[in-house]
């Protein structure tokens, strides 16, 4: 009986074929070889991408916005509604998600996408890292990375990674009777080798301008130097806030949770500044009574405040 044993290590599935047949009797025969199946499997390996390196540490980064709204009539909530799912569709992200691999320094392997009815969409990337050391130099260093991608390689890829991967996820949603609408975006990264989705922040920040922002960051496992001394973190790390460019910091309020022992890092951020012009859909604050300037005002407010603490608030003034 042939059986195929197939083991992950760090995420690379390698494939072994391990020829067991059992004799009943000392008189069997020799063993075929099967050249069919060696035939399949040479062919499979033709296939794989060459191996550079190993690197075990997981760093994920979870990436979500929001985009708060006020919608006066149901039919500017569905105007809203519509205008963001178009202006977020599949293929605008699958365009941001490819820009921020190049500013990572890694290679898309393969796309998904979808839209969904009547609103969101997803898309999902396998990527790979480009072996380009030299390149990558100083990527682990706690600084903002670009805000827009550069040229994109012409180099070969020979990767590592294939278990690493980026995704999105949008989440159109609003309040049933108070005209406050909430668009959200999830993004993930999880990689491994020497590339940091860190790097993207910047470049995230820049692509969705987001009233409220909650990003995680951890790393995961470990990996060895030369003298088989375990590293549970291959570069120094004080604080997210580290990766975004001091003139997005001073644009928002930014509380900090982070569990140094653990790799566990939590930072949320709200925009200090609040004009209600930005945040009406279809008429402007001098179409309005100041009454209702108000009203409108404390409902987006109170919004923002339970997304950012998360927590329900009491409104004193209903």
């Amino acid at each position: 009986m042939d059986t195929i044993i197939l083991l992950c290590v760090g995420g690379v599935a390698s494939l072994f074929l391990e020829k067991a047949r059992r004799r009943k009797s000392v008189g069997a025969g020799p063993i075929e070889p099967d050249f069919n199946r060696r035939s399949m499997i040479r062919g499979k390996m033709e296939n794989r991408i060459k191996l550079y390196g190993f690197n075990n540490l997981t760093k994920s980064l979870s990436f979500n916005m929001y985009d708060i709204c006020y919608a006066k009539t149901v039919e500017d909530r569905n105007a809203y509604l519509s205008y963001i799912d178009e202006q977020y569709n599949a293929e605008r992200l699958t365009d941001i998600l490819k820009h921020l691999t190049q500013i990572i320094g890694a290679t898309v392997l393969n796309i998904a996408k979808q839209d969904y009815d009547p609103q969101g969409a997803s898309v999902a990337l396998l990527i790979c890292e480009e072996p380009m050391l030299a390149k990558r130099a100083g990527d682990t260093q706690a600084t903002p990375g670009p805000a827009a991608p550069g040229p994109a390689s012409s180099e070969t890829v020979l990767a590592h990674l294939d278990k690493s991967h980026i995704t999105v996820h949008t989440y159109p949603e609003y309040h049933p009777d108070g005209g406050v609408c909430t668009f959200r975006v999830d993004i993930d990264m999880s990689t491994c080798g020497e590339i940091t989705p860190l790097k993207a922040l910047h470049y995230l920040i820049n692509s969705f301008e987001a009233d409220i922002m909650t990003i995680d960051y951890r790393v995961r496992g470990f990996t060895r130097d030369i003298t088989g001394k375990k590293l549970f973190m291959e570069h120094p790390m004080t604080s997210i806030q580290n990766y975004i460019p001091r003139e997005i910091r001073e644009q928002y309020q930014m509380i900090d949770v982070n569990v140094y022992q653990d790799n566990i890092f939590h930072t949320k951020c709200k925009l200090r500044e609040f004009d209600l012009d930005n945040y009406l859909f279809g008429y402007k604050e001098k179409d309005i009574h100041p009454g209702e300037a108000q009203r409108v005002t404390r409902k987006l407010q109170k919004e923002m405040d339970e997304i950012f603490y998360g927590r329900n608030m009491v409104d004193f003034h209903v």
